[in-house]
């Protein structure tokens, strides 16, 4: 594909088609889901706190009087949280054409989920991995659908240590520990292509990551509001390798898009490589299985039958 200076106009119109982005309250999910709304998309705007989420769809229907939007309560934190939301998502919608696992913590105090997981590991990898898995069918369902995982160029850091996932017999270290979520996303993005062309899916995963950009995720702290506050794209720009992602036209499955500025800190989308070790096919297979084990849900890659039109 060609990697002229990408922008939202390159985006073709999304009308009839469903677009979950989790954490869409601010920040780059918050672009995300205003850009697709302004496509047409309806868009779901898929949030832990529904007061932040109501103050941002009606954010978005301030300039936009037409955006189809639905406020709806996810805590990628919390697997119940996440199953209720999506048997209540499934209730309501026949199709999902469009599935953003944007929603993350970054650098936080030593802390867990409500299920016992480290919290970057727990909502930025486990979390997003279930509501994939849970939302499934309906992904299948749909001609031409898309997961994004948003990763980090962090992951070039990440490396997994799976005898302490939950940073209980190391001593805590926040950084490596956001690195090996986000090294994770990668993992979770190209193991589901490799199991959705071997089961002949009409279902494409890909990934970005924003570069450096002016987000709440900076809230805890330190190094990165330094470095944000001299170096951060805005949030706009951030936004634009996950729309490509979400929307490019060429895309075949496992792509990872990027700003393609210096260090990656920001510029327009393109696709790059990423680390040699995130395509590390036996420790993808080893956190698939642990994920599933962890989380108690499993991939279904039965061949669902085709009940939606294309798009």
């Amino acid at each position: 594909m060609k990697n002229e200076k990408w922008t939202a106009e390159n985006i073709p119109n999304q009308k009839g088609k469903v677009a979950i982005v989790t954490g869409s309250s601010s920040g780059i999910g918050y672009e995300a889901a205003r850009v697709l709304a302004d496509k047409q998309a309806t868009v779901i705007i898929a949030v832990r706190n529904l007061e932040k989420g109501n103050a941002a769809a009606a954010k978005i229907l301030q300039h936009n009087k037409e955006a189809d939007l639905k406020v709806m309560e996810l805590d990628v934190a919390n697997l119940e949280s996440i199953e209720s939301f999506a048997q209540e998502f499934k209730k309501t919608y026949l199709r999902l054409d469009l599935l953003i696992n944007n929603a993350g913590v970054m650098v936080p105090p030593v802390s867990k989920t409500k299920d016992g997981f480290e919290l970057q590991f727990g909502t930025n990898h486990l979390g997003h991995f279930a509501l994939t898995a849970q939302l499934l069918d309906v992904l299948t369902n749909t001609v031409g659908a898309r997961v994004v995982n948003v990763s980090s160029s962090a992951h070039r850091l990440g490396k997994l240590n799976f005898d302490d996932l939950a940073w209980e017999k190391r001593t805590y270290f926040a950084a490596r520990a956001y690195s090996d979520s986000k090294i994770a996303n990668l993992y979770f993005t190209f193991e589901l292509d490799r199991k959705l062309k071997e089961n002949k899916l009409d279902l494409t995963t890909t990934a970005a990551h924003p570069g450096l950009t002016a987000t709440e995720l900076k809230r805890y702290g330190g190094v990165m509001n330094f470095l944000t506050g001299f170096f951060a794209q805005d949030v706009a720009m951030g936004a634009l390798p996950v729309l490509r992602a979400a929307t490019e036209k060429e895309i075949k499955g496992g792509e990872f898009f990027s700003p393609d500025g210096f260090l990656e800190l920001g510029g327009y989308p393109v696709e790059v490589k990423p680390s040699k070790l995130s395509k590390d096919e036996k420790i993808a297979a080893k956190l698939w299985a642990v994920s599933e084990e962890l989380t108690k849900v499993k991939f279904e890659f039965n061949k669902q039958s085709r009940q939606l039109a294309a798009a």
